[in-house]
């Protein structure tokens, strides 16, 4: 008979055997020559798009989007090219934010701090090598957990019924709740209406006509497609365009090479970076953005703190590492549980459903060449980059000189295009404008869009769920309170409502009483 301990060893091994089986079948989908050609044309792409300041990943995703829909790829295919779009543009997002001081993304402004010193003092190359490696091995590290938590994540989901799916996402909204600082009711507000848009249309469970305002083209409910260009495409053109700033461009060739040892230094910071990112990336809400500020922050307390902010290769290393170990990690919970733990998955997420495939822990059984072609399309497409980047990072820098009144021109255009190509109609397109204007103003009042775009996507999933569990329980709300998982997801949902409310009045009570002792 075997002991406990032998048993727990020989589960684990037969599911690190499991994941190993099932990625090789991966790279067997991955690997053929049309779906490599779609993963170096999606990375070469993201990166492109990617070095044009103010870009970033959702929207190098958004504007590809509806081109691989209307050419009627396979759903993996898709996946596979928009992964590479993904992880490229945030590799590209670097090349503005050390040589121009304008990062492309959120996530990459902790880069501007030493990243652009560097670039000042005639590194710009060493500082792009540096960033580039540290992005490999974060993104690399990350699948590497991706592929063996995948799978048991994924197997406890599938013993979650309607009651712990509801509490699951209202547990996601309530982490997203905390993206906005100390906006948490600007946050609600922009989940509220991305619950509301997606309700529009006809109820799938009653026939009912809701908020169509008497319109035949809203019948069908918003197209997700349209949503998201108008959403950060134009808002984001707008919002650009409004501030326009440019900045000298830093030089990145000539100039001393990075060496092994400065490398060889900055390991232990990726390696770090990479855990922080990884747990910072799998819950929803928290992205790269806070990844990479976690990450510097951490290293800087580490390491010797008068060097950084002037050019310390670590305090670059680490944010990078950070930011696609987020990037990749926000991959977990969107496989997994069907969860998107970032607002660029989330586009994959509607990605999935426009190919009418419902993500989630079945995903890994049911469509395995989805789920393992694009985990092993991303061991794939990292080497890709470093292959790519390293030696051409000088071409795509070369993008920051288009001028910006032929660049964005042509972005919208390219909008515009990619939504009457996935939905041939005219109204559409008048809807993306009203859209976009629309975000423009949420921006301008500093109220998220990422929550409002999760929402949308994951209103479907929670209604669904939440009318099963009504219809089991005769009407009763009572069962959404009875399962162990779903009490532990409400309790959790709770803490992180009340805690940012309770804590300021706690801190300060706190501090009456000891000022009271000390007088």
């Amino acid at each position: 008979m075997f002991c406990s301990g032998c048993r727990c060893r020989a589960a684990l091994w037969g599911c690190d055997v499991e994941a190993l089986t099932s990625l090789a079948y991966g790279f067997s989908v991955a690997a053929t020559p049309f779906n490599l050609m779609l993963a170096l044309v999606g990375a070469a792409l993201g990166t492109a798009i990617g070095a044009l300041p103010g870009i970033g990943p959702i929207n190098a995703i958004v504007l590809l989007l509806p081109f691989c829909f209307s050419l009627n790829l396979p759903p993996e295919s898709a996946l596979i090219m928009l992964a590479g779009l993904y992880y490229g543009s945030g590799y590209g997002g670097r090349i503005s934010s050390i040589l121009l001081n304008i990062p492309g993304d959120p996530g990459l402004a902790m880069t501007t701090i030493d990243g652009y010193p560097l670039a000042q003092q005639g590194r710009g190359a060493a500082a792009l090598a540096i960033s580039g490696i540290g992005s490999f091995i974060g993104g690399t590290l990350t699948v590497v957990l991706l592929t063996f938590l995948a799978v048991p994540l994924a197997r406890l989901a599938v013993s979650f019924g309607p009651s712990e799916y509801v509490a699951l996402m209202v547990m996601s909204f309530a982490l997203l709740s905390t993206m906005g600082g100390g906006r948490m009711a600007k946050t609600w507000a922009a989940i509220a209406v991305g619950l509301l848009l997606a309700m529009v249309g006809i109820d799938g469970g009653s026939g009912v006509e809701r908020f169509t305002f008497g319109s035949l083209e809203l019948l069908g409910g918003i197209d997700f497609t349209t949503l998201t260009i108008g959403l950060f495409a134009v808002s984001e053109i707008l919002v650009v365009v409004e501030g326009l700033r440019t900045g000298k461009v830093a030089e990145f060739s000539g100039g001393e090479r990075l060496r092994t040892p400065e490398v060889i230094r900055c390991l232990p910071a990726m390696l770090r970076s990479t855990g922080i990112g990884f747990f910072a990336g799998i819950l929803p809400g928290t992205g790269a953005a806070v990844a990479s500020a976690l990450a510097y922050t951490a290293e800087k307390r580490i390491s010797d703190r008068g060097t950084f902010g002037k050019g310390d290769m670590r305090g670059l290393a680490a944010p990078e590492t950070a930011d696609n170990a987020a990037q990749t990690a926000s991959m977990v919970p969107m496989l997994a549980l069907g969860i998107p733990g970032s607002g660029t998955t989330a586009v994959l997420l509607g990605a999935l459903l426009l190919y009418s495939i419902t993500p989630g822990p079945l995903l890994f059984t049911q469509r395995p060449e989805i789920a393992w072609g694009l985990i092993a399309s991303m061991y794939i497409g990292n080497v890709m980059l470093l292959v790519l980047n390293l030696p051409l990072v000088g071409l795509f820098a070369r993008l920051l000189l288009v001028p910006y009144w032929i660049l964005f021109p042509a972005i919208l255009a390219l909008s515009y295009a990619g939504v009457y190509a996935a939905t041939n109609s005219a109204f559409e397109l008048v809807l993306t404008t009203i859209i976009g204007v629309i975000a423009y103003g949420m921006r301008k009042l500093e109220v998220p869009l990422i929550p409002l775009l999760i929402a949308f996507v994951l209103e479907r999933l929670l209604e669904d769920n939440l009318r099963r569990a009504l219809s089991l329980s005769d009407g009763s709300p009572v069962i959404l309170f009875t399962s162990p998982f779903a009490i532990v997801f409400w309790l959790l949902a709770a803490l992180v409502v009340l805690l940012p409310l309770i804590a300021p009045r706690f801190r300060a009570r706190v501090r009456d009483l000891s000022e009271g002792e000390e007088s």
